[in-house]
């Protein structure tokens, strides 16, 4: 079940992901939150301003395996604008973080690019989170936002 506070995290996610969009990198972002609903870390994709692997759910793993200790890592939050890609899914178990919420999923995200004809130029599988993470709960896509996020990729698909 997704609550109002969990709604506000989400619009958060859409809010960097159209930072990221603006910068000119893909539209992708992420917020990390503790079990007591505290704004750990966020941060938003930077494949073309940083490098090709800086996707925000590797730089949340990264903090939180950085920052937080085991307990509170397995009890944190990821919420995010994409489900994760198989490389993110492996940092995000790798941390040992907890729940994932996604707005919109890699599923959805393939069938818009066909949509629009666009190519998917990923050196990777598409694969859902628990192909690559099965002990990692999750909960997505959310309806309505998902449209939000479909609108910011039909921008980045444009740009290119």
């Amino acid at each position: 079940m997704i609550t109002d506070r969990d709604m506000e995290y989400l619009r958060r996610c859409v809010e960097l992901a159209t930072e990221a969009l603006d910068a000119g990198d893909e539209p992708f972002g992420s917020v990390l939150v503790d079990d007591e609903g505290h704004v750990l870390y966020e941060d938003r994709n930077r494949i073309n301003t940083v490098d090709a692997t800086y996707h925000p759910e590797i730089a949340v793993a990264k903090w939180a395996a950085q920052n937080m200790t085991v307990d509170a890592r397995a009890t944190a939050v990821v919420y995010t604008s994409g489900e994760h890609c198989a490389m993110c899914a492996a940092a995000h178990a790798w941390a040992g973080l907890g729940r994932i919420v996604y707005i919109s999923s890699s599923k959805q995200l393939s069938e818009w690019m066909k949509e629009m004809g666009a190519e998917s130029t990923s050196p990777v599988s598409s694969l859902p989170i628990q192909a690559v993470a099965p002990n990692v709960p999750v909960t997505g896509p959310i309806s309505g936002l998902d449209e939000e996020v479909r609108a910011l990729q039909r921008r980045s698909f444009q740009k290119g």
